[in-house]
């Protein structure tokens, strides 16, 4: 058990120093690094493609899939540049595999980096990547418990964006509920409401995104 412990720890050491080189990597380079975080289906790609639409930054986005480049190829035809990471099994990214990326966009200043995780609420909270803040994105589809049932990733995230609001009045959705299970976790994380269909919310978001990038 001790053996397995030590295990443990020295990944999570050697991951933590990695991560340490990227962010000073993307800090000289005046690059806003930000790990995007949620389940699949709540349409993480969506909503990074509705910020690249408002931004007044340059994005770039690592995209990471357990299998396949869909979202790759849609982001890559939109003029975003973007790489892949197939983790073929894995739960999340890890800091080697992002340094691994960065290698084909190595190019890359004076913008804002896009790390979409693995879609699962757990593993992807524990690591860190190099990021300079988490940006979980839940859904009302969901349901408003999941502050509840998946605690770190709440008490991780800087910014929480609740995506799919178009469709709160055909849902049983209860926004205070969820509110409350988010400030139980987390008092410190800006909370915004956005629709990726329609594109509301977004302004707000882009707001967020560029008042924190200036302060690296």
């Amino acid at each position: 058990m001790t053996k397995e412990i030590e295990v443990v720890e020295n990944i999570f050491e050697e991951n933590d120093r990695i991560a340490a080189q990227v962010n000073k990597t993307l800090t000289e380079n005046k690059v806003f690094c930000i790990n995007v975080l949620g389940a699949p289906g709540v349409g993480k790609t969506s909503v990074m493609k509705r910020i690249a639409e408002k931004a007044n930054f340059t994005p770039f986005v690592i995209e990471g899939d357990i299998e396949s480049d869909i979202d790759t190829e849609t982001l890559n035809k939109l003029g975003i540049k973007t790489v892949q990471i197939n983790t073929h099994g894995a739960c999340h990214l890890d800091a080697p595999s992002i340094q691994n990326a960065l290698t084909g966009i190595s190019h890359i200043k004076n913008g804002v980096l896009f790390i979409e995780n693995i879609g699962n609420l757990v593993c992807p909270a524990e690591f860190n990547i190099g990021e300079h803040a988490k940006m979980l994105i839940v859904s009302t589809t969901d349901g408003s418990d999941k502050p509840y049932k998946y605690p770190l990733a709440f008490e991780k995230a800087n910014l929480i964006i609740l995506n799919k609001c178009d469709l709160t009045p055909y849902l049983d959705f209860d926004y205070d509920f969820f509110l409350k299970g988010v400030l139980m976790q987390n008092k410190n994380a800006t909370v915004i409401s956005v629709s990726a269909k329609d594109g509301d919310g977004f302004d707000k978001v882009v707001e967020w995104i560029e008042n924190n990038a200036c302060r690296i």
